[in-house]
């Protein structure tokens, strides 16, 4: 796997990103067997452990890293061009931590000991938000999930779906209306009581594991708690100004540069016996190659751009800078599919054999298309940005 340090800044960087280039092309190796059964990577989350790599978020005063954005981006960059299921998968875990740790969104007790046992165990966590009835949360709809207030804290019950890295998870964010009122809590719960519903059966990220979980009177003690909020109040992880969430198009962005390597390499070294020379040398697949770089240049620009402008700035300016960070996420996810399609184009008709692996890239990236943040709201996010200074 060629490697690509151009965005990378500082050696400290360089050193850890040959860490996960090692991890990726492990990865890339089970990568097929894993969208071929549909099952999940627990050898690689067994990887990711032993390497330390999902501690590398967590702040130097629990015993993490406390790695910076930008730097978050090219591992998950790098991670995904070896298994962008895995690389999606556990994008979750650290891109939370990170927003946890920026945020201040969890009382410190709270923070403090889900940390800990990151740092002890390798524990995991992920938010599951979505539900069968409201979809993504971000368009507001209220849990059907109920938490009961008892004695000693709230027993909760309902149904989560697009549960990611639910097979290894250990701590999960839950959101839950108050049974009784029109408030919605968020809770902490332990990944050991909720049952997995396997429902995952996708087109694309075959492996990442997000399927139903069930929640069925869980309790949570009054500890676990982590806020109850009136309807409209957005939550606190919200302060940070969701730059956490770049790690979705540095997987996108992973698997297309993936998808790049596997086309120049082939442009370079196929002539075929009508030709004295390989076809990267064919105007037309020249043109190709060209255009390929051109998408994935612009999108990793844009990219690394905003993480180092979130690392440089101030709490309180970093959410101004979200609907960027949208703009982002949606130039990464189209400009990925394109340079796949544009990759099966020089390949040519083995580009869809089974036994290569740009099918699978070809699916996976369509899955970006269905990432938050939606199209149609980073369109009107960046319409009100830009329209307010001309507003009366």
């Amino acid at each position: 796997m060629y490697f690509d340090d151009y965005f990378v800044t500082s050696p400290e960087q360089r050193e850890r990103l040959r860490i996960t280039k090692e991890l990726a092309d492990a990865f890339a190796q089970r990568a097929a067997k894993y969208d071929e059964d549909g099952s999940f990577p627990h050898e690689n989350i067994a990887d990711l452990r032993k390497s330390g790599y999902v501690t590398w978020t967590v702040p130097k005063e629990y015993g993490g890293l406390e790695i910076s954005l930008q730097e978050l981006l090219l591992h998950q960059e790098q991670l995904a061009r070896g298994d962008g299921s895995t690389a999606l998968a556990i994008g979750w875990h650290v891109g939370m931590i990170l927003n946890l740790r920026a945020s201040h969104a969890f009382p410190d007790t709270i923070f403090q000991a889900i940390c800990q046992s990151v740092m002890d165990t390798g524990a995991l966590i992920n938010s599951c938000a979505s539900e069968p009835a409201t979809g993504s949360p971000s368009r507001g709809g209220r849990p059907e999930t109920t938490a009961t207030q008892v004695d000693g804290g709230y027993r909760i019950t309902g149904r989560k779906t697009f549960s990611t890295l639910s097979p290894a998870l250990d701590w999960i964010l839950v959101t839950a209306g108050i049974a009784d009122s029109d408030e919605v809590g968020e809770f902490i719960v332990r990944g050991q009581d909720v049952r997995i519903v396997e429902t995952w059966n996708t087109l694309g990220m075959r492996a990442t594991g997000s399927h139903d979980i069930v929640l069925e009177d869980v309790f949570v003690p009054h500890s676990h708690v982590v806020t109850v909020k009136h309807p409209k109040e957005r939550s606190l992880r919200n302060n940070d100004g969701g730059g956490w969430m770049l790690h979705i198009p540095a997987c996108y962005l992973g698997v297309g540069l993936a998808a790049r390597d596997f086309a120049m390499n082939f442009a370079a070294t196929y002539q075929p016996n009508s030709l004295s020379h390989p076809i990267a040398d064919v105007p037309h697949i020249e043109e190709k190659l060209g255009q390929m770089e051109l998408k994935l240049l612009s999108a990793r620009t844009l990219m690394y751009d905003l993480a180092a402008r979130w690392d440089a700035s101030s709490e309180a300016d970093r959410p101004r800078l979200r609907p960027r960070f949208g703009a982002a996420k949606t130039q990464a996810t189209t400009a990925a599919y394109e340079v796949v399609d544009l990759a099966m184009r020089v390949v040519g008709a083995r580009s869809l054999a089974k036994g290569l692996p740009l099918e699978r890239y070809y699916r996976d990236v369509r899955a970006g298309l269905h990432n938050p943040p939606m199209d149609d709201i980073v369109f009107k996010m960046l319409a009100k940005e830009g329209t307010a200074p001309f507003r009366k």
